[in-house]
């Protein structure tokens, strides 16, 4: 069901050290800040740029019936890294290391999570880091042998995949190029292995909304393709790589514990949103941005939040609940989720202390741990000592 819609205000960043942070209960909201008017570009979702707040829209009450526990808790365990420059994509090795890739340097970094220490393993080749574009999405292939990534390059957006031996990425192959870039924004960068063991990438719109709605453009979308590249068996259109459509910029995707897929979307001026995503199915941009939509043919997301407390990026489900990073919003959402897939009433953490929150990953084995990347030291942040950093948090 959808939480309630309410305004708040969001909080200068912090300077605290690591700290055990309480939960702020707020209501689930809309969000998204825009780009076009009368066909210039404004600020995105993604900066840290003043906004004019939402007006207020009162409430709105979702299906009544059993929901989630509401209420969840965060505790700083450590710091795992330290000074990374811009980390994007996060993968979890084997041997419980990290691969952390740097959108602007477009290089990998293996931490050793025993010794707190970040070693460069690898340079992609080919990456244009202009703008939101660089090295954006990694995934592990179930199988652990692959390394996979996303990327801007001079012309497209593509996909690769890499070999691993002993932790260490080899010579990149393509396995899908020619995916619709802008030259500075809306690449959409989320990369992952469902359940079924297919690779799912979400493609941004190319700051062109029309091509969201467009079956045979790969952007606006969410893709479901094999291992080697290829559209995925079984996908809604046979030979079409195209799971969703009606995108305008994903960059987070989880499942939940009944095979449910989630997806985190910037909006454009007025809703940030979170979709569960089914196959075939239309989100809706350009012609909705948030809800409105059904009456219409289009799928509504669960939750909204207001432009200042979201422009959300990577996503997670661990422990009952969705875990979704806030860039602009400087804060981490709980999400919980009830055994159905019912939405409960979303919780903030951390907020403006770490600054803008960039990815989260759960902890292989743990039942209360996760991974969170801060992203301070892009053009949009403004790093202090420290930054950027990787988190190890405990969570219930």
């Amino acid at each position: 069901m959808r939480g309630h819609r309410q305004r708040t205000r969001s909080r200068p960043r912090a300077t605290t050290a690591i700290a055990v942070v309480a939960a702020l209960a707020v209501g689930a909201t809309g969000c998204g800040a825009g780009e076009e008017a009368n066909g210039a570009r404004t600020p995105d979702t993604d900066t840290d740029a003043p906004a004019d707040p939402p007006a207020d829209e009162g409430t709105e009450n979702g299906e009544e019936g059993a929901t989630a526990p509401a209420r969840g808790s965060v505790e700083i365990a450590g710091s795992v890294a330290e000074e990374l420059d811009s980390p994007w994509g996060l993968v979890e090795l084997p041997d419980g290391d990290l691969l952390v890739g740097s959108r602007d340097e477009a290089t990998i970094l293996r931490v050793d999570i025993a010794e707190g220490t970040a070693e460069e393993v690898a340079s992609v080749p080919d990456v244009a880091t202009d703008g939101e574009g660089g090295l954006l999405g990694l995934a592990l292939s179930p199988d652990e042998e692959w390394l996979y990534a996303y990327h801007t390059a001079p012309g497209d957006n593509r996909i690769i995949r890499m070999p691993l031996e002993g932790g260490t990425p080899g010579e990149p192959e393509v396995v899908l190029d020619g995916i619709p870039r802008d030259a500075t924004i809306h690449h959409g960068g989320g990369l992952a292995f469902g359940p079924d063991d297919m690779l799912y990438a979400a493609t941004g719109d190319a700051n062109e909304p029309d091509l969201s709605q467009d079956p045979d453009s790969l952007a606006g979308k969410i893709l479901r393709l094999t291992p080697e590249g290829d559209p995925a068996p079984d996908n809604p259109e046979e030979g079409s790589p195209v799971w969703s459509s009606g995108h305008r910029n994903v960059q987070g995707m989880a499942w939940d514990d009944g095979g449910r897929m989630w997806a985190s979307e910037f909006g454009a001026r007025d809703v940030d949103e979170l979709n569960l995503i089914e196959a075939g199915e239309n989100y809706g941009w350009p012609m909705f941005e948030g809800s409105g939509g059904v009456d219409e043919g289009y799928v509504d997301p669960e939750v909204e939040w207001p432009v200042a407390e979201a422009s959300p990026s990577g996503l997670a489900f661990h422990n009952g609940a969705l875990w979704m990073a806030a860039l602009r919003g400087e804060r981490l959402w709980r999400i919980p989720l009830d055994e159905t897939g019912t939405v409960g009433e979303p919780e903030s953490f951390l907020q403006g202390e770490y600054g803008r929150l960039r990815n989260v990953l759960p902890v292989a084995g743990s039942d209360d741990e996760l991974f969170l990347a801060t992203n301070e030291t892009d053009t949009r942040g403004t790093p202090e000592a420290g930054d950027d950093r990787i988190l190890r948090l405990r969570v219930e």
